[in-house]
């Protein structure tokens, strides 16, 4: 299956591989996209969606059992303040839903800030722009694509 995500990936001659899992509705926390696929929380990367005072839209990828820091955040792109973007705008914004978003291919390219424990994996998963559908390939050929800026963002929950 072909996404606009894995099209990039494969106009950009990164190797990836997708996995597939059952995706329940009720439940779309990156924690269970990680047991579905068989992989460690820390190794899953989700991806959110937020919006500073002076930069705007910005997406950012975490692993999948932390939370985002929004102060730390804020001083690596430059903003007062960060904040989550309501749920109602993520569609629109991304062109992506909830438990599908992804950096790669979306509506608009966004400034993309990722977690600094994504360097720490040979391979990490990520969504393919779908609800389940990961693709899983390494954090190097993964920041290139996006071309992230690589902080301390996230923290435990």
């Amino acid at each position: 299956m072909k996404t606009n995500a894995t099209r990039i990936l494969d106009s950009l001659g990164i190797q990836y591989t997708l996995r597939e899992y059952e995706v329940d509705p009720n439940d779309l926390t990156a924690e269970t996209v990680a047991a579905k696929i068989g992989l460690p929380p820390e190794q899953v990367f989700k991806t959110l969606v937020v919006r500073g005072d002076r930069g705007g839209v910005y997406l950012v990828v975490i692993p999948a059992n932390s939370e985002l820091d929004l102060k730390a955040l804020a001083r690596i792109a430059g903003d007062r303040k960060v904040e989550m973007a309501p749920l109602s705008e993520v569609t629109q914004l991304t062109g992506y839903i909830r438990g599908g978003v992804t950096a790669l291919g979306g509506k608009r390219d966004y400034p993309v800030f990722a977690d600094e424990t994504i360097e720490l994996f040979d391979t990490i998963s990520i969504s393919a722009g779908l609800r389940g559908t990961q693709m899983l390939l390494s954090p190097g050929d993964y920041l290139r694509a996006v071309k992230a800026t690589v902080g301390a963002i996230a923290r435990e929950k």
